[in-house]
């Protein structure tokens, strides 16, 4: 009856305890005494810990999970000496291997700063323009540079569009250009009309039919010419072909038509100062002179651009100059 005991578990551990049966078997005093004495033991060691015919699983359970948690202790401290060993040798590696930080980019080297000079310039010209067709006579209105300007503000309009960084108030300069300098032409035509010069009118409408023509057919037929002549591998020609400012970009036509606006201007160097626009060669001077740094921090760089904004800022500051000086000088 003695040897009769429930076992309980609990958290882990086995617990020994005398089932109440033993009370009623047990009827002597000396049993009675036997019975505490066996029960004291495991009550202790249990007291204690170490439950009564489990304490050696017991003991050894607790002596592995010490082991573990030391060795797992050693483990997290290696583990961390080898990762800060391994972050300070890649560390030098990584300063190496990391891009050079830029610097900030000061007034002279900022495409923004040029690029946003160049469109108040642009917008000068463009509310030369509008000035111009409120204030100024028609006769005062070059048939040669205003068909110029219009190709050369809707070319423009484009590249500042696609151009990096992107410049949208040039693009919107020049697409108000557009509209001012067709107003422009407009009141030009309708002056030569009523001064019988309709001869000079239709020869210049001619003219524009059979460039606008010779223009569409370059654009429609443009990507498969470039197409052909890079497969051709002709050296500089194919490489110029497929270049990113080549022959058949914006960036390539748009500094074009301004040499058309430079060569218009060069071509009336001996212009009669009544008839120079104070205000638009004011804008073409600025213009010149902005441009010329601006095309030189544009993606892609864009040489010729900055080639035709010197000459246009040579041409038109020598207008400028004659006409500032036969206005406000020779008057005196």
């Amino acid at each position: 009856a003695l040897r009769k005991v429930a076992h309980v578990q609990t958290r882990g551990q086995r617990e020994q305890q005398p089932g109440p049966w033993v009370h009623a078997l047990l009827v002597s005093s000396k049993a009675k005494i036997m019975l505490l004495s066996r029960c004291a033991r495991p009550m202790a060691l249990a007291a204690r810990g170490v439950a009564y015919g489990g304490g050696v699983a017991t003991r050894s359970t607790a002596l592995a999970r010490t082991g573990l948690a030391q060795r797992g202790a050693v483990a997290r401290r290696r583990f961390a000496s080898e990762t800060k060993k391994e972050a300070t040798e890649a560390a030098p590696k990584a300063a190496e291997a990391a891009p050079p930080k830029e610097a900030p980019k000061g007034w002279w080297s900022s495409a923004e700063f040029w690029g946003g000079l160049g469109a108040l310039a642009g917008w000068g010209m463009t509310g030369a323009a509008i000035y111009d067709a409120q204030f100024s006579s028609p006769e005062t209105i070059s048939m040669k540079m205003t068909p110029v300007m219009i190709i050369y503000s809707s070319l423009f309009a484009r590249w500042a569009f696609v151009v990096k960084p992107q410049n949208l108030l040039l693009a919107a300069c020049h697409a108000s250009n557009v509209v001012a300098q067709l107003n422009q032409m407009r009141r030009a035509v309708e002056y030569k009309q009523s001064q019988g010069k309709g001869d000079e009118v239709s020869a210049l409408a001619m003219n524009a039919g059979i460039g606008g023509a010779a223009l569409a057919g370059m654009v429609v037929a443009g990507p498969t010419l470039q197409s052909a002549l890079v497969a051709a591998e002709l050296g500089p020609v194919s490489a110029f072909a497929g270049a990113a400012a080549g022959p058949f970009t914006v960036h390539f036509w748009a500094p074009m038509s301004k040499w058309l606006i430079s060569g218009a201007s060069m071509l009336e160097l001996d212009r009669p100062v009544e008839k120079i626009s104070l205000a638009q060669y004011t804008a073409l001077t600025a213009t010149g002179l902005f441009f010329s740094r601006y095309a030189l921090l544009v993606t892609p760089v864009n040489y010729m651009l900055c080639s035709v904004n010197v000459a246009l800022f040579s041409s038109s500051a020598w207008h400028l100059g004659r006409k500032v000086k036969a206005d406000f000088i020779d008057s005196k």
